[in-house]
């Protein structure tokens, strides 16, 4: 099993999956999927196959509806059940999009998988009390490091409105340019979805870390409440499930990197370099969001 971003939380271990020829695979899943993981066994089906993750969609059941399957090797989104192999082992060959699935009593089974919960990981990054003196130089870090990193959305006016409004404490403007951007640019993420979910994340769980961040935080809650309230409707079902985690302080694991460094408990240089890895533009995107947020953040601050 590899070493997660987190300590992971031992519970009782899940029952085995059922159904399904041949042994089980064993992984370490995020708690915002417990209450699917370990509920009764539900109906899903394959979204999309990759050769480091497979991405399976849940019936009839509240967010988060989207599971990640995901190699060792892999980006690691909060919303994921992480394999002890990597991509080289090809554990996901077998799998077919469109393959039926069940999820539930502690195990993933078919359409190709079949994987048991040994471990469990919180996908909300830990980041204690946070100066703004500390926070303030964790910013000019992050901005630094991230330089140019060209984002999908370069060039389109309403990101920039959105980071202006939301430094200026200024809903209306914010949810505004927030509807404007979600689901904007192609793929299982939109950049603008990805920038959002960069700027939820950095506002609840900073808002929380820094003396007097209690409006950054008023301010996630009401911009999450609007972004997540028809996301399934105007963008892709990963991105919608990845909003709402969002939405409730849970991200990635190279986002968490990010914001530890925001917080002066990391290297912000490699953090950034691992986020901007991610995908074509996504983690450009990410970056984006958060600092975004950690600048509202530093102007929203009350004495």
């Amino acid at each position: 099993m590899t070493v997660l971003a987190h300590d992971p939380v031992h519970l009782r271990r899940p029952r085995p999956a059922r159904g399904a020829a041949g042994s089980a695979r064993h992984g370490a899943a995020s708690l915002t999927l417990r209450p699917a993981l370990e509920g009764p066994r539900r109906a899903a089906r394959v979204l999309a196959v990759f050769p480091a993750a497979v991405y399976l969609e849940l019936r009839d059941r509240p967010e988060p509806r989207v599971l990640a399957v995901v190699g060792a090797d892999a980006v690691r989104p909060p919303n994921a059940l992480v394999l002890a192999a990597t991509a080289r082992d090809r554990p996901f060959r077998e799998v077919r999009e469109g393959a039926d699935a069940w999820v539930g009593d502690g195990a993933v089974d078919g359409g190709g998988l079949r994987v048991r919960v040994r471990r469990w990981w919180d996908p909300a990054p830990a980041l204690g009390r946070v100066p703004l003196p500390v926070l303030e130089r964790g910013v000019r870090a992050l901005a630094e490091a991230a330089g140019d990193a060209p984002g999908g959305l370069d060039g389109h006016p309403d990101p920039p409105l959105l980071a202006g409004c939301c430094a200026a404490g200024d809903l209306a403007g914010a949810v505004e340019a927030a509807e404007r951007v979600v689901g904007l640019g192609p793929g299982l993420t939109p950049s603008g979805d990805d920038v959002l979910a960069g700027l939820l994340v950095t506002l609840r769980l900073l808002g929380r870390a820094v003396p007097g961040g209690r409006r950054a935080v008023w301010l996630a809650d009401w911009l999450g409440a609007a972004v997540t309230a028809d996301a399934d409707a105007r963008t892709t079902a990963v991105s919608a499930t990845l909003l709402h985690c969002a939405a409730a302080g849970e991200t990635a694991a190279e986002v968490a990197a990010v914001l530890r460094a925001a917080a002066g408990r990391e290297e912000a240089a490699p953090a950034v370099r691992r986020l901007l890895a991610v995908g074509h533009t996504s983690g450009a995107d990410l970056a984006e969001g958060v600092l975004a947020g950690c600048r509202a953040v530093l102007a929203l601050a009350e004495p």
